[in-house]
């Protein structure tokens, strides 16, 4: 059976009475524990009720829901019924939820009644907390057979034009998760990995979600207040043999909390993706804990297929190298030739379009979805290098893709935002370090004339239209961009600013 779902709750045939899921509150409490047999029974619910609710595979559902297990339930419902969940986060603005809304139609939008929802939901139905509670109540249905390329579920990512892509992925992608278990987390029945995110974000619906089920795991999702201090406590009181978060987070751990190689009894390693690990942020963390730290390369439409791991050993700066089974290379950053560049030559990262984990493509984009294959090769945009041991020394991406505490952004979709308020004459958007391992958005603005240039007018713009991991953290105003002669903004020259 190829139903993503069912692939990643194939435990609870084995092991049902294992945990699959701990929700923690503040001081580590149990709010929620969820068995293996428990998590298969409700997901099967969910799909039973979607189908009763007249969705038809295929149908498009968009998740407005909030930090709760309802969350991965519907989730994962609506990929056991056949249908194509459109996981989204609740920082979203209204306006951030039309754009989505009016590219992937979607005939439910499931909501908890808190969530920000579109202002204009198309020919969408909503669905409120009574619907989710129908949803629950129904009998739970066999998981639906579905084809190996069927399409699973809908993620969006922020694209050069400024407008978010879905990236539609296929069910064979619960295949294209089993190297991450193998070259990078090193899971094994009975393991715990406590994930930093919330379950809106794919990085928790893979990393802390799939992968633990997959390998027979225990999830841990922590629902309570984020302070750094609190995530040593977490992992000790957890008792978590894994622990996983992106590089920004474990900077801040170091900073505001005691971390000692006695604080996690229970911990093998650590696990980081989302953005490029600074050398001395590794060399810090391993120092004060004792305990490796993983990273992983990854993005939307792959999501992780390069990294260090228990099998692979770290090499400060480089994230490491291919999972094993997956085929990468480096192809010419300046022309259209398939052919891989040799050790040690800089060019554009590329996967093989025979991964499993990779993606059917673009929603309704096929030229763009064209566009990222070179013969063979799904281009990444993310400049490297091999070494002789195959392993990636990233280059930063090739295009102007910002990275904000793991969540990619478009510089374009900020400024769009930006140049609505009347004071705005020109804006232009980049990321610009502030110190060693850590970029801030940075936006440089032109104030019309007669404005003055108001920091705080401009951010509480910001807060109505884009999300808050999309908001600029600095304002700048100038009187002038650096442009080439034809007119095109030089972000570099923004950068060095």
């Amino acid at each position: 059976m190829a139903n993503l779902a069912a692939t990643c709750l194939r435990p609870a045939e084995s092991a049902p009475e294992r945990a699959a899921l701990v929700v923690l509150g503040p001081d580590a409490a149990v709010r929620e524990t969820w068995s293996f047999a428990d998590l298969s029974e409700a997901i099967r619910r969910i799909a039973a009720g979607f189908r009763a609710e007249g969705l038809a595979p295929g149908d498009r559902v968009l998740l407005r829901l909030g930090h709760t297990s309802d969350f991965p339930l519907a989730f994962f419902g609506a990929i056991a019924a056949g249908l194509v969940p459109v996981p989204t986060s609740a920082m979203l603005t209204a306006d951030e939820c039309d754009v989505l809304v009016a590219d992937c139609t979607p005939a439910l939008i499931l909501h908890d009644g808190v969530t920000g929802l579109p202002a204009d939901p198309g020919g969408a139905r909503l669905g409120g907390p009574e619907t989710l509670a129908r949803l629950k109540r129904a009998q739970p249905a066999p998981w639906m057979p579905m084809d190996d390329e069927a399409p699973a579920f809908l993620v969006y990512t922020s694209g050069t034009s400024g407008r978010p892509k879905g990236v539609l992925h296929a069910h064979r992608a619960a295949r294209g998760r089993e190297p991450m278990v193998v070259g990078w987390s090193g899971l094994r029945p009975g393991d715990r990995l406590l994930h930093a995110g919330a379950f809106n974000w794919t990085y928790t619906l893979g990393v802390g979600l799939m992968d633990p089920w997959m390998a027979g795991a225990t999830s841990l999702v922590y629902d309570g207040p984020r302070d750094p201090h609190v995530w040593p406590e977490l992992i000790a009181a957890s008792r978590a043999t894994h622990f996983a978060a992106v590089p920004s987070l474990y900077r801040r751990i170091l900073k505001y909390a005691s971390v000692t190689p006695e604080s996690f009894p229970t911990l093998r390693h650590a696990l980081t993706a989302g953005e490029a690990l600074d050398p001395a942020l590794h060399a810090a963390w391993t120092a004060a804990s004792g305990r490796p730290l993983y990273e992983a390369l990854g993005m939307s439409e792959i999501s992780t297929y390069v990294s260090s791991g228990p099998q692979t050993p770290t090499r400060p700066g480089s994230p490491g190298r291919a999972q094993p089974g997956r085929r990468i290379a480096i192809l010419d950053p300046d022309g259209s030739d398939a052919t891989p560049l040799a050790v040690g030559e800089t060019g554009l990262l590329a996967v093989h379009r025979s991964d499993p984990g990779l993606m059917l493509g673009y929603w309704n984009r096929p030229t763009d979805t064209a566009a990222a294959f070179r013969g063979d090769w799904f281009v990444t945009g993310d400049r490297a290098s091999l070494d002789a041991d195959g392993y990636v020394w990233y280059g930063g991406r090739n295009d102007d893709v910002m990275n904000a505490f793991g969540y990619r952004v478009a510089p374009q979709e900020v400024e769009h935002a930006l140049a609505l308020h009347p004071d705005v004459q020109d804006v232009a958007v980049t990321d610009v370090a502030v110190r060693e391992g850590v970029r801030l958005i940075t936006a440089f603005v032109i104030p019309r004339e007669g404005a003055t240039g108001d920091e705080t007018a401009l951010a509480t713009h910001a807060a109505a239209h884009l999300a808050e991991y999309k908001r600029p953290k600095v304002y700048r105003f100038v009187t002038e961009l650096p442009r080439t002669a034809s007119g095109k903004l030089r972000r570099q020259a923004l950068k060095q600013a």
